[in-house]
């Protein structure tokens, strides 16, 4: 009989997201932020063992089908590209209403290159 590996887990779990209000709050008071042309991205340092992210995707994106769609693009693309993201970071994606138009492509390649810079990332010293 052969033995089934099981691959990784490609689940992205209630732990792995930013949940509470207070968190975003946080986030996108005092994060950094990074513009990409279908969203904007927020992070700061976390206060779990893992890095998390949350999402906003307001009326101006479009009517609920569409803010559905594009939340279910930014989970898959976050959950696809999370293995870019070292460390431990709270982030906050805003789409913008360009992301209706986009596709999962796109926004998978957008996210993969906002984890980068995020990764790259130092803490600015204090002078």
């Amino acid at each position: 009989m052969l033995s089934q590996v099981e691959p990784p887990s490609q689940a992205f779990p209630r732990r792995l997201r930013l949940r509470r209000s207070v968190d975003f709050r946080r986030v996108q008071g005092k994060g950094r932020r990074l513009r990409r042309p279908h969203f904007l991205a927020l992070w700061l340092p976390g206060r779990s063992e893992v890095s998390r992210v949350g999402f906003t995707v307001s009326r101006k994106v479009g009517n609920a089908v569409v803010r559905n769609r594009v939340k279910r693009w930014f989970r898959e693309s976050v959950r696809r590209e999370r293995h870019r993201l070292p460390g431990c970071w709270d982030l906050v994606l805003i789409a913008h209403p360009e992301a209706a138009n986009a596709n999962l492509a796109l926004l998978r390649a957008e996210v993969g290159d906002c984890f980068d810079a995020v990764a790259r990332d130092q803490p600015r010293r204090r002078r």
